[in-house]
């Protein structure tokens, strides 16, 4: 299957940028990393997209996460519509928030949860927390872990292992990250040496449960246990940002893959995408101690007029009473099975690659060796991965536009759907090889 020019798409786009920067409303859509037109999409069922030019696409992307169950699922939408005919948003406490905060406490090891729009806010708003917990400003992230936009966590590594950061992009003032350390991750001796020098001034750890912004970089075994009890030992707080994780690499999220193995937990959580059942909404919870500061009851300050809105939390609390012990089962047959395949074409075509998993996650490094680390993840081929994702778009499969980023399947994939992927592997494996050996 070839298909035809994105016309439609070419002039959408020449539209956007006219009116949107860069023509798109977050950066990783413009294709840059990738090269060519972005697809801008009419609808989605299931397992497929359909973009203007009324072109199909398997959708490996699944809106970055949260279709879990896949798009447009009937129950969800029946809920939805329901949600909407009583109307959209009160600014007053409502009944489907309560249902969704209990279905989170149910499923994870925190005691309480505060419902929030987004992810950003999320986390920024359990660094906030943990400040005004501890009464400490330091703040610890790992480099390639992403936790949103927030000015402090938008940091890059200092000089030394555990030196201050400087601000990784223009706009955020040095103030903002001045109390932020970014230690390399997995690394076990960079954690010890920074609470050692700057203990007592450490409010929180925060890493995402498995990372998945640099691609999938599992933690090293009892990396997050050792996380945790530092943080203990030393009176900070750890934050498991589950955003992308969360009731997505397992039914528990990312805290299900080792933490609940292991025996730790975390003090603070985040959440997102999945919750949300492809709505704006996310949440932070954790120890009902740290909780209990936030106002109204405590004197850490959040607030958001749409928090908990009551059509975001009808389709959150949807997806989460449909994603049964069935769906994650099907989840991981059909990702074992692309997996799988993904590695067999890119094996048969001489092409290094790495296929690392979390669960139902997972993503593909075009490297030679496994990757731990930012550093292993930014050496990998990302010209050989463009090659690899326009000759899988063409074939009607719409990948990630990013070398950096995962691949998430759903309820919905099935059989037409997994054939559909399986068929343009072996075309795509040969044109990322072509590059490769040019390179």
């Amino acid at each position: 299957m070839t298909h035809r020019s994105p016309t439609a798409s070419a002039d959408l786009f020449a539209r956007a940028r006219k009116v949107i920067p860069g023509g798109v409303n977050s950066p990783v859509r413009a294709f840059n990393a990738v090269g060519g037109t972005p697809r801008f999409m009419r609808s989605a069922a299931g397992a497929w997209l359909t973009d203007v030019d009324g072109e199909e696409y398997v959708d490996l992307v699944g809106s970055w996460g949260p279709m879990l169950l896949g798009h447009a699922h009937p129950e969800v939408q029946a809920a939805v519509q329901a949600a909407v005919a009583r109307g959209t948003s009160y600014g007053t406490p409502t009944e489907p928030e309560v249902e969704l905060a209990e279905e989170i406490v149910a499923r994870t090891p925190v005691d309480a949860v505060r419902l929030v729009s987004s992810g950003t806010e999320a986390t920024m708003s359990a660094i906030r927390l943990a400040r005004g917990f501890t009464g400490r400003e330091v703040i610890v992230k790992f480099a390639g872990c992403y936790h949103g936009h927030v000015d402090s966590l938008l940091a890059e590594a200092g000089s030394g292992v555990a030196t201050f950061a400087l601000p990784g992009t223009p706009g955020v003032p040095r103030s903002s990250t001045d109390l932020t350390l970014v230690l390399p991750y997995n690394d076990r001796a960079a954690v010890t040496a920074a609470f050692a020098e700057h203990g007592p001034a450490i409010a929180a750890v925060i890493t995402e449960a498995t990372p998945g912004n640099m691609g999938i970089v599992p933690p090293e075994p009892g990396f997050n246990e050792f996380l945790a009890t530092t943080c203990r030992e030393a009176g900070a707080l750890f934050i498991s940002d589950e955003v992308m994780t969360g009731f997505r690499a397992t039914r528990q999220g990312g805290w299900g893959l080792d933490g609940a193995v292991e025996g730790w937990t975390p003090d603070l959580m985040t959440f997102g995408k999945v919750m949300g059942g492809g709505f704006p909404a996310a949440a932070f919870g954790g120890r009902a101690d740290v909780m209990s500061r936030l106002a109204p009851e405590g004197p850490v300050y959040q607030a958001g007029t749409l928090s908990g809105n009551p059509i975001a939390t009808t389709a959150g609390l949807a997806t989460l009473r449909l994603a049964d012990d069935e769906v994650y089962a099907h989840l991981t047959k059909v990702g074992e099975t692309i997996k799988t395949a993904t590695s067999d074409a890119l094996a048969a075509a001489g092409v290094p690659h790495q296929v690392q998993s979390a669960g139902t996650m997972f993503s593909v490094f075009f490297a030679a060796g496994e990757v731990r680390d930012f550093v292993g993840a930014s050496a990998q081929d990302t010209a050989a991965y463009a090659a690899f994702f326009h000759s899988m778009l063409e074939a009607g499969v719409y990948l990630p536009p990013s070398a950096y980023e995962c691949w998430f399947v759903s309820a919905a994939h099935d059989d037409r759907a997994v054939t559909t992927v399986l068929d343009a592997l072996p075309a795509a494996a040969r044109a990322a090889a072509a590059v490769s050996e040019g390179s």
